[in-house]
């Protein structure tokens, strides 16, 4: 390894854009175990599979329906 690099003639990475960030969320545990059991079916990491379902939900404008309980 040198001890110096020159970085002067570097670029921004074109797919700083794409990363993911980090952060805390409280799911209940029923929606993690659903999505958990989904992922042993697929292959995919459920984590995953939870970003790509809020993925699809905010890309087709999907709107969330409830009734508060009286």
């Amino acid at each position: 390894m040198r001890k110096e690099y020159d970085f002067s003639k570097s670029r921004k990475n074109p797919y700083a854009k794409l990363l993911k960030k980090q952060i805390t969320i409280r799911l209940e545990e029923d929606v993690i175990d659903y999505f958990k059991k989904l992922a042993g079916k697929t292959g995919i990491p459920y984590q995953n599979l939870i970003n790509l379902y809020l993925k699809d939900c905010a890309a087709s404008g999907r709107k969330l329906t409830f009734k508060w309980a009286s």
